[in-house]
């Protein structure tokens, strides 16, 4: 059976003060995972701009500097296929807190050597490629 076109997700590394933020995931395909804040690139957006809104949208921060790609993934897991682009975003200001409580909640700042048991596998890989400063896994 021929899958559907991969879709473009987009997850994004909020680091501050050498920590970044995860959430726990509570819709769609890994939910119950832990995730880094993220969503689909829309058709007509940077990846600027989506970085920018999933943050925002999921965790109420506005203020923050995007950094560029750190990671791409050829995510093939959940029973879906995914680019996934990794932005590292520099935390500025504000607290973050469930803006889209259906989607996620609990946003804290990890270590991200010491990061939860069960990370979003999308998720996971930004995270490794960003830390071992390769920016692409299969």
């Amino acid at each position: 059976m021929q899958q559907e076109r991969p879709k473009v997700g987009i997850g994004i590394i909020v680091e501050k003060e050498g920590k970044i933020l995860i959430g726990e995931r509570l819709a769609g395909h890994g939910s119950q995972t832990f995730m880094l804040p993220g969503g689909h690139l829309e058709g007509g957006e940077s990846f600027e701009d989506c970085a920018k809104r999933e943050v925002k949208e999921e965790t109420g921060l506005e203020d923050v500097i995007i950094r560029g790609v750190v990671s791409i993934g050829n995510d093939i897991a959940y029973d879906k296929h995914y680019v996934s682009i990794g932005i590292l975003a520099e935390y500025i200001s504000g607290e973050p807190y469930n803006a889209e409580p259906d989607v996620s909640k609990n946003w804290q700042w990890y270590d991200p050597q010491n990061l939860p048991d069960g990370l979003f596998i999308p998720s996971e890989k930004v995270i490794k490629n960003w830390l071992n400063k390769t920016v692409y896994s299969d």
